[in-house]
């Protein structure tokens, strides 16, 4: 199931799962209830609802205008070693070695064909050691194959990551941090750094397409402690009006700020250039699984935003163009700022003659009803992504800064 995608059973008989293989969250019994409503992601559980009567719009404000906790599913894997980076060079379509210490980058892998295998977030953690915050779905396999005659090793460092997202997130960092966080932690810059007392890896991004950090637990030789880390946190974030949510919240979000999931908006049959990815490939650096394909490949985009203003666009939902149908939605959603539907439409096909943005096409409902809406460019609004990328200047008290209101559209 897709991380945005939600389905809920509100009555059912109880089924007991045994957690052979499945995940749960070091920091669980800080906020499970038997109302808690889970997913799975990365053979992990992660709450996608606390109880019937969550508000995820309400949160989704606190979201834009302060700041929230997320207990996230996403899964690094460490790769060691003097040839870690020529192995990452060898599965990753983006340039590696030219990333310095204490950055991070996006990073597509292709099957042979071209394809999009999977995607995520490199870091590079010291000159030989890096990790690869991957998406759903298995990786590590691919990555040990490719290691045959490197030398470089690929293991699971077993991190949970925490997300703090929202305008005031850096706040609470700089406080959890006892002060002094400076002003060039940019965006996309990582670091190790005392984290309420504990040393700990965190990078400035997330899954929301706000000003964010992700902090990422160790399981040894130095072992986090959840329970103090959580409570530090929250310590820290008080001041700041900082409360805990489900993936609910981050959901609305990640669709507005065009956040794409692979294997479910990233479709296993794209190419990076289908799913609108073409830039985060490198055709001319060395060799790359998947680039003789990509050279040749058709570049037409076929993953583009759809913007309805009378319907919700849902996962499976038809769209319609001259009559016939020219593709459907892979996730949708309500945008409380655009007061619209919001959601991700992939096409068929090339449209004949022309190029689909702009173009006003028909969503069909499941009752059948049919509802103009518009292709957009993702993301929806902050088209520069400015949002993520706010600079650190100094604590929100000494800014005199009351609530943020995030700009307009």
């Amino acid at each position: 199931m897709a991380r945005g995608q939600h389905f809920y059973v509100e009555s059912f008989e109880t089924v007991p799962l045994n957690s052979f293989r499945i995940e749960q969250s070091p920091f669980a019994d800080r906020y499970v209830t038997d109302q808690t409503v889970f997913c799975l992601y990365c053979d992990r559980l992660y709450p996608v609802k606390m109880s019937p009567g969550e508000d995820p719009v309400a949160n989704y404000w606190k979201l834009r205008r302060g700041v929230l906790l997320y207990d996230v599913p996403e899964k690094p894997l460490e790769i060691v070693g003097p040839d870690a980076a020529a192995l990452l060079e060898r599965v990753l379509a983006c340039r590696v070695e030219t990333l310095s210490v204490g950055r991070a980058r996006y990073g597509i892998a292709c099957n042979f064909d071209g394809t999009v295998l999977m995607d995520g977030v490199i870091m590079r953690l010291a000159e030989d050691r890096f990790w690869y915050v991957k998406a759903n779905g298995e990786f590590e396999s691919w990555l040990k194959a490719n290691a045959l005659g490197l030398d470089a090793e690929v293991s699971d460092p077993h991190s949970r990551v925490l997300q703090i997202q929202g305008p005031r997130s850096l706040d609470v960092l700089d406080a959890a941090i006892g002060g002094g966080l400076a002003a060039d932690f940019r965006y996309f810059h990582a670091g190790f750094f005392d984290i309420c007392g504990q040393r700990l890896w965190v990078s400035r991004t997330g899954w929301t397409g706000e000003a964010g950090i992700e902090i990422y637990c160790n399981s040894g030789p130095e072992p986090t402690d959840h329970g103090a880390l959580w409570d530090g946190l929250f310590a820290c974030g008080e001041p700041f009006g900082m409360e805990f949510s489900s993936a609910s919240s981050m959901g609305i979000r990640r669709v507005e700020s065009g956040i794409l999931d692979n294997g479910t908006d990233i479709e296993p049959d794209l190419t990076p250039f289908g799913a609108g990815l073409g830039q985060f490939v490198r055709l001319e650096k060395e060799d790359f699984i998947g680039r003789a394909a990509l050279e040749t490949a058709d570049r037409t985009q076929l993953l583009f935003g759809l913007v309805c203003a009378t319907a919700t666009p849902e996962a499976g939902l038809g769209v319609y163009f001259d009559n016939g149908p020219v593709g459907h939605v892979t996730i949708g959603t309500w945008s409380p700022t655009l007061d619209a539907g919001v959601g991700y439409v992939r096409f068929d096909r090339p449209l004949p003659g022309g190029d689909w943005i702009h173009e006003t096409v028909l969503l069909r409902d499941r009752d059948g009803v049919q509802h103009e809406a518009t292709v957009d460019n993702l993301p929806f609004f902050d088209k520069q992504k400015q949002l993520p990328r706010a600079v650190w200047s100094g604590p929100a008290v000494e800014r005199g800064c009351g609530i943020v209101e995030p700009p307009s559209p």
